[in-house]
């Protein structure tokens, strides 16, 4: 139990100041977990990030929770996921309870539209960082393309899922094998205990929760949040085209890219997106956000648990290291999709938007300035100067 109340207690402490996205949570993680706790070595912590990253879900969150694995057993890892989402999960849904977009008055549509053109400079920048990551050689920029093109010609779940599914086959088949030796470097010993109860249970839900959505509206919002969580490959920037082909629907371009916006600028994981969808959504508010957010990061958590002592060894099969290429190109597609519609076409509407957030994105690429500092920027241009000039 001491062990438990310390996990929670480091991590709740993260979850308040963990600005910057998954990377620096990962960097946060490192200091705080290998070099000043000692709870795992750099080798091991290593090996965690890897999975974290290998593995559909929210990255960094995965990470904690497998760093709470490690140090209490699966109360640790709960404890951590708790710690780490609870304070960026309060104020979501605080903005979600507050921010009155029915008749919104006119801070609140400054506020509004300063979060959107964020959007903008937010999306353009994990583009452009995820292609220079992922698309390196023709195979998978031509997959990039075909994924970009079907979303935009076509957007709609279904759609995105056979990508992603054609995306890994042709990973599989055609992707450089090249790359497979660095792959075997430095992994963990070759194993494969799988947890199956785990894996199962992460497949049965997965399949049955769309059988049995219509029984109820939050089942329906379960499922959801459940598929789009199973979904997430590339870190938290991707779950704006999978939420917005689902929750996404049914909100406003407004609602929904406010959100994804303050997700940006809150501590904590992106993925607490989802609490404030989950309240924008559902009566009770609160109970949606709680569906939501436990949907969203359960799948994730149950492939940790599955893999966590078998990735090493499937990760040296060339189909299946092949495979994670193409479905890693397949999400800078979608992600290039979700910023055509509804990012850029909701958010801009003029020349000096776009000049705009064109000088914010150049801020935080050749600055390295901190995300936050642009936000709050946006916030005093769209709140402070832009009513003044008119």
């Amino acid at each position: 139990m001491v062990n438990i109340l310390e996990v929670f207690w480091r991590f709740i402490i993260l979850g308040c100041l963990s600005f910057g996205g998954p990377a620096a949570h990962i960097g946060y993680f490192q200091t705080t977990f290998v070099e000043r706790l000692q709870w795992l070595t750099q080798e091991k912590f290593a090996q965690l990030t890897a999975l974290s990253q290998f593995l559909p879900g929210p990255g960094s969150s995965q990470l904690g929770f497998a760093i709470g694995l490690q140090k209490a057993g699966l109360a640790g890892g709960i404890a951590a996921f708790l710690g780490f989402t609870l304070p960026s999960f309060f104020i979501m849904i605080s903005l979600a309870l507050n921010l009155d977009h029915e008749q919104p008055n006119q801070l609140t549509q400054h506020v509004i539209s300063s979060l959107k053109l964020v959007a903008v400079v937010v999306v353009a920048d994990a583009i452009i960082t995820m292609f220079k990551t992922f698309c390196m050689d023709k195979l998978t920029k031509l997959i990039m393309v075909l994924s970009a093109a079907s979303l935009i010609l076509a957007p709609s779940i279904l759609v995105q899922t056979v990508t992603l599914i054609c995306a890994a086959l042709l990973g599989s088949a055609f992707a450089d094998r090249s790359n497979l030796s660095s792959a075997k470097q430095g992994r963990p010993a070759e194993t494969t205990q799988i947890n199956w109860p785990a894996l199962i249970l992460f497949a049965c839900l997965f399949v049955c929760l769309p059988v049995i959505a219509g029984a109820s509206k939050n089942l329906n919002l379960f499922s959801d949040f459940y598929h789009a969580g199973s979904l997430v490959f590339g870190g938290g920037h991707v779950v704006l085209p999978l939420l917005q082909h689902t929750a996404g629907q049914d909100l406003s371009a407004d609602q929904f890219l406010a959100g994804y916006a303050a997700a940006q600028a809150v501590p904590g994981p992106m993925f607490t997106l989802a609490t404030y969808l989950g309240a924008s959504l559902s009566e009770p508010q609160w109970g949606g956000a709680i569906t939501a957010t436990l949907a969203i990061f359960l799948p994730g958590f149950l492939l940790i648990l599955a893999f966590q002592h078998s990735w090493g060894k499937l990760l040296t099969r060339p189909g299946f290291y092949g495979a994670t290429f193409g479905v890693n190109a397949c999400v800078v597609g979608l992600l290039i999709a979700a910023f055509y519609q509804p990012v850029l076409t909701n958010a801009v509407s003029n020349w000096y938007d776009l000049i705009f957030c064109a000088a914010g994105l150049s801020a935080l690429r050749l600055t390295k300035i901190p995300l936050i500092a642009i936000i709050l920027a946006f916030l005093i241009h769209g709140v402070v100067i832009v009513p003044f000039l008119n």
